[in-house]
């Protein structure tokens, strides 16, 4: 689209998290008049750390935030998954992109942060919970549950798992329960009994539980995650500390202390859902991203780094179409079949035996002479 063109077009975003914040700054460098309309009354991001991938890192540099992001987070070479009891299973460095080999480890509140703080404060408008979207066609109509009430050339529903965007005009049913739990905290180093030694992440994996370790220097903390089989579909549902230790049973004697040493009101307890893949994500006026496109489970590390990769594929794609309608097009045609697939992928459990088949030859030789 012209430059004119893309100066003269309202945007509107609905949800103030990585998808939204990201799609926000994305399109405000293009000249567009964006807005985000976020329900909480206030911004807070609960849960541990995550990894930002070299890719989403350039896409920061392009946006001139990859600063904003660096001073809050710690570059790592690899991850590792091992077994239980600490024996290696594989370990690869991370996918270089151009020149950016290092993915950056960032807490989740940090990273909001990051995000909402390069963006102008009039931009974010809060307490503004989604009621109802009426697309027109070459505008739509969003409607509040405070009463305002905006219309805008073009709708990102950034607004997450529960989207109210999806479910008004695109896909109504619900996300899908995975049969696990996740806990996660963030501990100090030390506390960590001694097993953080580097800037990398480690996994740990074996009956049904992994138990993530991702350190976060720059806090000297370390991010805390345990994800267990469990039926009970709750949403957030209430645990003990027992119920944590049976999750760690027959792993690395450190790893069962510093579970026990948790003080379980500093603990994230969530059942793990993703959705279903859906089968459009635009009209002439509405898009989704992050999320609300395409909610995958955690066993990729993916969903912030997708939500990212939409905010700037989106950018590119109502850069180079001559319309906002052809744009939407062209930018489910680029990301579609990548999200597609790596929710096919997080939906594999990621048991030591399904390892092999998602990094294929890159078990030490030593594990897999023991198949």
């Amino acid at each position: 689209m012209q430059l004119s063109e893309l100066k003269n077009l309202k945007i509107a975003v609905v949800g103030a998290g990585y998808g939204g914040a990201a799609a926000a700054k994305a399109l405000s460098l293009l000249g567009a008049d964006v807005n985000v309309y976020e329900q909480a009354s206030r911004i807070g991001e609960v849960g541990a750390g995550i990894g930002l991938r070299p890719s989403t890192m350039n896409r920061f540099r392009e946006w001139g935030i990859f600063d904003a992001i660096a001073k809050v987070s710690s570059p790592s070479e690899y991850f590792e998954i091992l077994t239980p009891t600490g024996e290696p299973i594989m370990k690869e460095e991370w996918p270089a992109s151009g020149e950016q080999t290092h993915t950056h480890l960032i807490h989740r509140g940090d990273f909001i942060d990051a995000l909402l703080g390069v963006l102008p404060e009039d931009m974010v408008h809060l307490g503004h919970k989604l009621e109802k979207i009426q697309d027109k066609g070459g505008s739509s109509v969003l409607t509040f549950a405070n009463g305002a009430s905006v219309e805008a050339d073009l709708v990102v529903g950034g607004d997450g798992i529960k989207s109210v965007v999806r479910r008004e005009l695109f896909d109504d049913r619900g996300p899908v329960f995975s049969g696990e739990h996740a806990y996660r905290t963030v501990i100090s180093t030390d506390d960590a009994y001694g097993m953080v030694v580097d800037d990398n992440l480690r996994m740990y994996i074996g009956r049904g539980t992994k138990i993530y370790l991702l350190p976060l220097r720059h806090r000297d903390q370390v991010s805390f995650d345990i994800t267990a089989l469990c039926p009970d579909s709750t949403w957030a549902p209430e645990v003990t500390k027992d119920d944590l230790l049976a999750t760690v049973e027959g792993f690395d004697e450190r790893l069962v202390n510093i579970t026990r040493d948790l003080d379980m009101d500093t603990v994230n307890v969530r059942a793990v859902y993703d959705i279903d893949p859906v089968g459009n994500w635009h009209t002439d006026s509405v898009v989704l991203v992050g999320d609300a496109a395409h909610s995958m489970l955690h066993h990729q590390g993916q969903g912030a780094n997708s939500a990212i990769e939409d905010a700037g594929a989106l950018a590119d794609a109502l850069r180079e179409a001559d319309s906002v309608k052809e744009a939407l097009a062209l930018f489910q045609a680029t990301r579609k079949p990548v999200t597609d697939a790596l929710q096919r992928i997080s939906r594999q459990g990621w048991t030591e035996e399904e390892i092999h088949e998602v990094f294929p030859g890159q078990k030490p030789a030593a594990a897999a002479t023991k198949e």
